[in-house]
Order: C-alpha cells, then sequence, then structure tokens
C-alpha cells in the first residue's frame, strides 16, 4: 500500500496515475504525417500492383489500408494527439 501523495500543488490527486494529455509540438504532427503519406503510398502500390495482377481481393484491402493510413495521418496532423 502507497502512501498517499500531499503535496500542495495538486500532483499526484489522480488516483488512476493518469496523465493529463497534451497536444504534440507541430514538427512531431509533420514527421507523423510524413510517415503515413510514406506508408500510404506503399499501400496504393500494393493495390495497384495487385490489380495489375489480377489479385482484385488483395487490391481492394490494400486500398482500405491506404484510405485508413491517409485518414489516421490526417487526424494526427489536424488534431495534435
Amino acid at each position: 500500500m502507497t502512501e498517499p501523495d500531499n503535496r500542495p500543488d495538486g500532483e499526484g490527486a489522480n488516483p488512476d496515475g493518469a496523465v493529463p494529455a497534451t497536444p504534440r509540438p507541430m514538427i512531431e504532427r509533420i514527421g507523423l504525417a510524413a510517415i503515413a503519406l510514406l506508408l500510404a503510398a506503399l499501400f496504393a502500390f500494393m493495390a495497384i500492383a495487385a490489380f495489375v495482377g489480377g489479385e482484385p481481393f488483395l487490391g481492394v484491402m490494400s486500398g482500405i489500408g491506404c484510405m485508413m493510413v491517409v485518414w489516421v495521418g490526417g487526424l494526427t496532423l489536424l488534431r495534435g494527439r
């Protein structure tokens, strides 16, 4: 059992130890969005190659993966968390 934290600044008052969320710096958001764009380009290339190679299921799944990565990259850039 741990002793209660009675600091006057209020830190340690959260019993579950959760840290409040702070927005990511802009440079970090831009870097994460750039990585997402690279991964989306790879998914798009795989989708095109799959359709050309006669594998429509793989093409559709890769296309969906591309859209999901672009979506999450955009959310990361705009929301900042």
